[in-house]
């Protein structure tokens, strides 16, 4: 059994900086591919950045390139968002995602075989 806990979302202002993190229990992950993303009201999840296993290899959607950071820090088995310069359209719900061990990382949620519950991110204008 996995589970994975997201903090950090909160409300802010445009142009301010939120952290999220991303915990994982359970069995141990530190070595599957992991990824945030993001769902706002009466849209589709998206992706927004997805890290390797040993984050050697990262992608970014491209309206937050720039911006987003993600890292991640195996030995807490955690991984980080880091959101700057954010924009009223980066509202919505944070989600973090892990792959079964040994899978490669990819940008598409269906390949995502352990969700957290989710974190609200609010960007007021």
């Amino acid at each position: 059994q996995v589970h994975l806990v997201e903090s950090g979302g909160g409300l802010v202002q445009a142009g301010g900086s939120l952290r999220l993190s991303c915990a994982a229990s359970g069995r141990t992950i530190s070595s599957s591919a992991k990824g945030w993303f993001r769902q706002a009201p009466g849209k589709e999840r998206e992706f927004v950045a997805v890290i390797s296993w040993n984050g050697g290899i990262t992608y970014y959607k491209d309206s937050v390139k720039g911006r987003f950071t993600i890292s991640r820090d195996n030995a807490k088995n955690t991984v980080y968002l880091q959101m700057n310069s954010l924009k009223p359209e980066d509202t919505a719900v944070y989600y973090c995602a892990a792959r079964t061990p040994g899978l490669g990382v990819t940008t598409t949620p269906s390949t995502y075989d352990y969700w957290g519950q989710g974190t609200q991110v609010t960007v007021s204008s």
